[in-house]
C-alpha cells in the first residue's frame, strides 16, 4: 500500500478509536482544528507559494480547481436561494465538494496510475489551483456563510473582510507573494515542510473523531448532492472541456484524474472552523473519500 494513502486510513482509525475511547475532552476536535488553521496550513503557503511557477502549458491543471469550484459554488448556492439546503449546508458543501483533494490523495494516486512523471501536473493542480482557491475565494465564501449562532445575520462586508484579513493561511499567502524575491534559507525550508507534513495525520484524526454512522441517515440527501457533484458531474465537465481540446493527452488525462478527487480535507477543515454543518463536513470528508477509491480507477478506464 501506498504509504501516503495508509496515513490517510491509519490516522483517521486512530480518529475514531480516540472518540470512543472516552479519554479525549469533546472539544478536541475544535483544538485540533484550530492547529491546522494557525500551524500546517501557514506553513504549506509560505513554502508552496513562495516557490510557484506555472509554465502555459500547465495552465490547464492550474485552472481546473478554480472552475468546479466556481460551478459547485453556483450551484450549491442556487439550492440554498430554493431552500433545498441552508446556509450551513451550501457552505460546507462549496469547501469540500467544491475542492479536491489533489495533493494527499492526488498526488498518490497519480503515481500510482500514471507514473512519477505525471506528478508535475498534479503539484501545479494543487498549488495553483486548489490550495490557492481555497486561500481565497474558499475563505471570502467561509465568512460569508458561516453562521455561528442561531439566527444571525449574514456577515457584513467590514466583518467579511476581517474574517479574511485575519485567517490565518490568508496572512502567510500574502507574506509568501511579497517574500518571492527572497531565497529562503534551507533550515526555513525543512522547517516548513516538517510543520507542514502534520497537517494530513492532524486533519484525518480530527475527522475521524467527529464522524458518526448515525448523521448518515439524517444528512444522506446533501450528503448525495456533495458526492455526486464531486465524484461525477465535476470530473465530467473538466473531461468534456479538456479530453476534446488539450493537446498533451498526458496533461489534459492527469488533468480529469485530478478533478474526480474526493473532496478536500482542508477544505473540510476550514468548514468545521466556520461551523459550516459540522457533521456533514466529516461525512463529505470521510464517505467521499472512501468512495474515491472506487470510482477513480472507472475514471481512468475511461480515459484509456
Amino acid at each position: 500500500m501506498n504509504p501516503s494513502i495508509a496515513l490517510l486510513i491509519i490516522s483517521f482509525v486512530l480518529g475514531i478509536v480516540m472518540a470512543r475511547s472516552g479519554r479525549f475532552p469533546i472539544q478536541t476536535p475544535s483544538v485540533l482544528g484550530g492547529y491546522i488553521i494557525h500551524v500546517p496550513l501557514p506553513a504549506l503557503a509560505l513554502l508552496h507559494i513562495h516557490n510557484l511557477s506555472v509554465k502555459p502549458e500547465l495552465i490547464a491543471p492550474a485552472t481546473m480547481p478554480w472552475i468546479l469550484f466556481a460551478l459547485g459554488a453556483a450551484l450549491f448556492l442556487v439550492l440554498y436561494r430554493m431552500n433545498v439546503i441552508d446556509r450551513a449546508t451550501a457552505g460546507c458543501l462549496i469547501l469540500t465538494a467544491g475542492l479536491g483533494n489533489t495533493s494527499f490523495v492526488g498526488l498518490p494516486m497519480i503515481e500510482a496510475y500514471y507514473g512519477k512523471e505525471a506528478l508535475g501536473i498534479g503539484i501545479i493542480a494543487d498549488q495553483a489551483g486548489t490550495f490557492l482557491m481555497l486561500s481565497t475565494g474558499g475563505i471570502f465564501l467561509a465568512a460569508k456563510l458561516s453562521a455561528r449562532a442561531e439566527g444571525e445575520k449574514t456577515p457584513g462586508a467590514i466583518d467579511i473582510a476581517r474574517r479574511i484579513l485575519t485567517f490565518p493561511p490568508f496572512i502567510a499567502l500574502l507574506a509568501a507573494i511579497l517574500l518571492r524575491p527572497v531565497v529562503y534559507p534551507e533550515w526555513i525550508t525543512t522547517v516548513l515542510e516538517k510543520l507542514g507534513a502534520t497537517l494530513t495525520p492532524v486533519a484525518l484524526v480530527a475527522v475521524g473523531f467527529q464522524v458518526k454512522l448515525s448523521d448518515l441517515k439524517a444528512r444522506m440527501k446533501p450528503l448525495s448532492i456533495g458526492l455526486f457533484y464531486k465524484l461525477a458531474i465535476a470530473p465530467a465537465i473538466i473531461a468534456a472541456l479538456y479530453l476534446p481540446t488539450l493537446a498533451d493527452g498526458m496533461i489534459s488525462r492527469v488533468t480529469v484524474f485530478e478533478a474526480a478527487m474526493g473532496p478536500m480535507i482542508t477544505g473540510g477543515i476550514v468548514a468545521m472552523e466556520q461551523d459550516l454543518n459540522r457533521p456533514l463536513a466529516s461525512l463529505m470528508l470521510a464517505v467521499g473519500i472512501a468512495l474515491s477509491f472506487l470510482t477513480l480507477p472507472l475514471w481512468y478506464l475511461f480515459m484509456q
